[in-house]
């Protein structure tokens, strides 16, 4: 007889952020690829600013939440903290192989928290989305003008007479041509990096999925009702339960 056990494992901290983070994501992909291709799409500049405001607007959500996951990694529950999921402890290299050996042999363990995989999932995602809400508040100001740099990169592109809080996107007549070229080449690195970092997020996702699917089948662990309720219903010893 299966021997079923219901443990209390998600906090309602890690819990919020994951679903906030996944709205936030959704949303900022959705309208980023439409800027992407507002070209093709006919969208006027002013459209342009509109799509571009209310992505700053989401980012700001997504950064305030990433910021509060990051705190809640010191103050969180047990499994919520840094020590749960960042692949560097003791031991961690050998927990690993013996982890895929028996996952790819059928004899699945089941883990409490992250199962060592996982650890380096969450790990790489959370820098992935601290990469993008970082370059993506310095698009922010370089694009419209936006906190948290967006003051002092108006003041530095603004023409001589004109007032860097009247500046407009898309305005070049109200830009010093130096300032805004010397402030166009700061901007580059950082939309790269943003413009990458978009598309390893998505190929990111999508590998995000298609593992939590192949770990429910195969070690049956409820990942997906878990990250709602906190609870996870196992049907062997957790091997992180100690």
């Amino acid at each position: 007889m299966t021997n079923i056990k219901i443990y209390t494992v998600w906090d309602s901290g890690v819990r919020w952020f994951h679903w906030i983070n996944v709205l936030c994501v959704i949303g900022l992909i959705a309208i980023g690829v439409v800027i992407l291709n507002a070209k093709l799409l006919g969208v006027s500049n002013e459209g342009k600013i509109l799509l571009k405001t209310v992505h700053v607007w989401m980012g700001y959500v997504f950064a305030l939440n990433l910021s509060w996951r990051i705190i809640w990694a010191f103050i969180g529950g047990r499994y919520s903290r840094w020590s749960a999921f960042l692949p560097f402890r003791q031991g961690y290299v050998k927990e690993t192989r013996d982890y895929i050996t028996d996952f790819t042999s059928g004899r699945q363990k089941q883990y409490l928290g992250h199962n060592p995989l996982g650890r380096i999932a969450v790990t790489l995602l959370i820098f992935l989305l601290l990469v993008q809400a970082v370059t993506g508040l310095v698009l922010a100001g370089t694009d419209i003008y936006y906190p948290p740099i967006g003051s002092w990169i108006a003041n530095w592109i603004a023409a001589p007479g004109i007032d860097p809080a009247a500046l407009i996107p898309y305005s070049k007549e109200l830009y010093d041509e130096e300032s805004y070229k010397a402030m166009r080449a700061f901007r580059k690195p950082f939309i790269t990096i943003h413009y990458y970092g978009f598309y390893t997020l998505l190929l990111f996702i999508m590998v995000h999925i298609f593992a939590v699917v192949i770990t429910e089948l195969k070690e049956g662990e409820n990942l997906v009702s878990a990250m709602f309720s906190g609870k996870k219903v196992l049907t062997k010893p957790p091997e992180d339960e100690n």
